[in-house]
Order: C-alpha cells, then sequence, then structure tokens
C-alpha cells in the first residue's frame, strides 16, 4: 500500500460550511475583562466598555490594512512631519483618527493623547462624566505597512486626576505604576489583542466571522531565559559601549538568535511567548532613544511586569520613569528577567569602570 499524500488527505478538514469556532466556549474580550474583575460594578463595566471601544479601532483599522494595496491613499507618507520631527505616512492618520472617532461617542474618554499629535484631544461632551484618559500609538512600525509586514497599535488607559483646567495634561506626568490597563493590537497573518488590567496578560484572536476577539491565550508568562535578541545592529557604532559590549556577547555565545522587524510590537509579540530582550538603546547623541515613554514603553512594560519579565532603561525600572513632558522618551530594554538583567549587567559594568576613570583623575 503506497503512503498517502498528506496534501491530498481532507480527512482532517472540517466540512464544508461548517464552522467549528461555535464548537467551545468562545470568551470574548468585554466579557473577560468583567470576569477578571469579578464584579458588574460601575468601574469594571466602564473598563469592559473602554476594551470593547478599543477592539473596535482594531478591526477597523484591521480592515483598511486588509486592503491596503488595492485601495487609493492608504499607502506613502502625507508630507507633513509630527511633533517627533518624523515623517508622516497615510495610515498613521488614518489609524490616529479612527481612535478619535471611535471614542468621542464612547462618553468615557475626556482625553486622547497620541503621538501623532502636539497635544491631547479633549472631548468636551464626555469630561463632565468620562474620567478616563486615552494614550496610544496608532501605528507602531508605519514604515512596514508599504511592505505589507507586521504593524502594530499600542494603547494604555489612565485615571484622569484632577480637573485639568489649563489643558496641561500635567497629571499624565507620573510614572507608568499609574496605568489601569494596556495592550497592544497586532496586525498579522491573524489580528491579535493582548491586554492587561494588572490581572495577568491574555491574548484575543479575531475570528472575522463572529466580528469577535475571542481569547486564544490566557495568563501568558515569558520565560525567564529566551534565545532571541531584538535589536538594530545597523546601529552598532552609534550605541554606547556597553550595549556593543552586549551585541559582541551574544555573537560569541552559542544559543542566541537574532530577530528584528522594524516594528517594536511584533518583535515584542515574539519574546512575550517565546522570552528573550528586545532593545531599542539611546545614542552617544540621543541617550534618551527613540520610544515615546508614555505611548510606547510604558504599556509593554506595564505588560511585561504581569506576564514575569522585566522592562529597563537599562538601569532604571521603566514603570518607575516620570516623564518630563507629554513626549518624553526612554532607552529600553523589555523581556525575559535574565536576559534584562544581563544588557544591564553590561551597563553596570562600563558605569563602574568611568566612575573608576574619574576617581583616578581627581
Amino acid at each position: 500500500m503506497t503512503e498517502a499524500d498528506p496534501l491530498l488527505d481532507l480527512r482532517s478538514e472540517p466540512p464544508l460550511g461548517r464552522d467549528y469556532s461555535l464548537d467551545r466556549d468562545c470568551t470574548t474580550l468585554s466579557r473577560h475583562v468583567l470576569e477578571q474583575l469579578q464584579s458588574f460594578s460601575a468601574d469594571a463595566q466602564d473598563l469592559s466598555a473602554l476594551m470593547s471601544r478599543i477592539a473596535l479601532a482594531g478591526k477597523l483599522i484591521s480592515r483598511r490594512l486588509s486592503r491596503a494595496g488595492l485601495m487609493e491613499d492608504v499607502l506613502g507618507f502625507t508630507g507633513e512631519v509630527n511633533v517627533q520631527g518624523e515623517s508622516v505616512k497615510k495610515m498613521d492618520v488614518f489609524a490616529n483618527e479612527v481612535f478619535i472617532s471611535v471614542f468621542k461617542q464612547s462618553g468615557l474618554v475626556c482625553r486622547l493623547a497620541s503621538e501623532e499629535m502636539d497635544d491631547p484631544y479633549y472631548i468636551p461632551e464626555n469630561c463632565p462624566v468620562g474620567r478616563y484618559t486615552l494614550l496610544y500609538d496608532p501605528i507602531d512600525g508605519s514604515s512596514n505597512v508599504d511592505i505589507n509586514i507586521n504593524v502594530g497599535s499600542i494603547f494604555s488607559i489612565r485615571q484622569q486626576e484632577g480637573e485639568d483646567t489649563d489643558g496641561s495634561a500635567k497629571d499624565l506626568l507620573q510614572s507608568g505604576r499609574k496605568q489601569i490597563a494596556a495592550g497592544y493590537i497586532l496586525y498579522g497573518p491573524s489580528t491579535m489583542l493582548i491586554y492587561s488590567i494588572g490581572r495577568g496578560v491574555h491574548a484575543f484572536t479575531l475570528d472575522p466571522s463572529l466580528g469577535e476577539f475571542i481569547l486564544s491565550n490566557e495568563n501568558i508568562q515569558t520565560p525567564a531565559h529566551g534565545p532571541v535578541y531584538s535589536v538594530n545592529e545597523g546601529n552598532f557604532w552609534q550605541w554606547d559601549e556597553s550595549i556593543r559590549d552586549y551585541t559582541r556577547y551574544v555573537h560569541r555565545h552559542e544559543g542566541y538568535t537574532a530577530r528584528y522587524g522594524g516594528a517594536m510590537v511584533g518583535d515584542f509579540h515574539r519574546i512575550l511567548f517565546q522570552g528573550g530582550v528586545f532593545l531599542y538603546p539611546g545614542t552617544v547623541k540621543q541617550p534618551e532613544g527613540k520610544l515615546r515613554l508614555l505611548y510606547e514603553s510604558a504599556p509593554m512594560a506595564f505588560l511585561i511586569e504581569q506576564a514575569g519579565g522585566r522592562a529597563s532603561t537599562g538601569t532604571q525600572d521603566i514603570l518607575d520613569v516620570i516623564p518630563e513632558k507629554l513626549h518624553a522618551r526612554s532607552p529600553l530594554v523589555i523581556g525575559s528577567t535574565e536576559d534584562v538583567a544581563l544588557v544591564e549587567s553590561f551597563i553596570q559594568e562600563r558605569s563602574r569602570e568611568r566612575d573608576a576613570e574619574l576617581a583616578a583623575k581627581s
């Protein structure tokens, strides 16, 4: 008897027209939030509604991305420059407007702050009752959009503190431990939403047939050590010597593999599940780095700590950093506890050497 060709063996495929998506208990995002909080209080329902709105924004952006190459005015640059001094992609603008539109109707959010906007966007009609602020990066890795590689959206929710009568949003200039929820949406082969409300990290996958994000991974734990290091080595000669020391170390030791995709969401997602470390260090000319603390580093740090990992500037836990301005930047070392500690050890060693040199000169 000849061996059957696995490519022709369709016995494992579901019968035509049958959908197995309902064969198991489908836990939706809004239901999961309420179950996590074990409450139907007003605050719990608010948080559930906020997550549902974020999910709606994700669905709209995912739909747009899935047809990007077939539609006009989706790909390419607008010709404008944002507050960060970066060229603005058309998809950046669309995604930013999606979040604004979705939360205008929520009644819950008084302010939105995005790396694409100079100042927070206020929704006056929501402010009497909406005491939350949404901070977000509408499209992380937007340079990948034109070549159809993974991108994402990052979000963070904070409770508004004080009246903020002058529109300065000074209450946002606090540590990342003030976040009450954070997460990201990954637009890839499937669209996934990963979130935490301080009770573990949970992943949901968008089922297009249902139009719902369905629970796919609960209580994710990042391994204490992983093989992946993710960093743009094209910046090697712009880094501090300590980061170059670390890079030389992983080059010379077995068990490490480089993975870098140009969108932090995609690189972080791999490390969240498989372990390892993602680095976006500062440079000699720009020691504060490129990533925005409030919109990128702090939300991801909130997630990784909930998953048992760590996030650091190299010298301080990211969640303890207090920004001096809304668009403050920070270096980032994030991932498995052992791998983050290894990077920090090289930074500490170089710091001790510099201190010793200064002491010898004085």
